[in-house]
């Protein structure tokens, strides 16, 4: 590799691969893969082959939020353990059909659109895992209000 700086330098030609990041790191290359074949059997291989890091980042997710309503919880008897076990399976089940809904988009995107449109599976993972995230820490912010609502007498 040349010395340059990938920010303001334009890389050589062919330097870079598609779907690396210059520069990038572990994550960088996890959120921009590079795209499966233009097949249906390699796109299905493309999403299942990243369905265990998914849940393992929303699993962590959930276990911060988890964490956040029993410290709550040992405060203020508002939760019982058993609701969140039911909440983290009811979660991890439609996390998981959520996923599945990722191939079927791009499958059915690469059907309408055939080579019209670039592929489109990084960006609806990326988008996915976004979402995922994001959802599994929403339960925080009405624990925090109850909690608060809850000190000062107000429920």
């Amino acid at each position: 590799m040349t010395n340059h700086d990938t920010l303001t330098d334009p890389a050589p030609a062919g330097e870079l691969a598609r779907g690396i990041v210059p520069g990038g790191t572990f994550l960088a290359d996890f959120l921009y893969p590079e795209p499966a074949e233009r097949r249906v059997g390699a796109m299905i291989g493309w999403w299942e082959k990243r369905r265990l890091p998914y849940n393992l980042i929303v699993g962590a997710t959930g276990l911060v939020t988890m964490t956040f309503g029993a410290a709550l919880t040992a405060v203020v008897a508002t939760l019982q353990p058993v609701d969140m076990v039911r909440m983290a399976i009811w979660w991890a089940v439609w996390a998981n059909v959520c996923y599945t809904l990722g191939p079927v988009a791009e499958i059915a995107l690469q059907k309408l659109f055939g080579g019209r449109l670039l592929p489109a599976g990084p960006l609806l993972f990326r988008a996915g895992v976004t979402i995922a995230v994001g959802v599994t820490l929403l339960p925080i912010i009405p624990l925090t209000i109850g909690f608060i609502l809850n000190f000062f007498g107000l429920v």
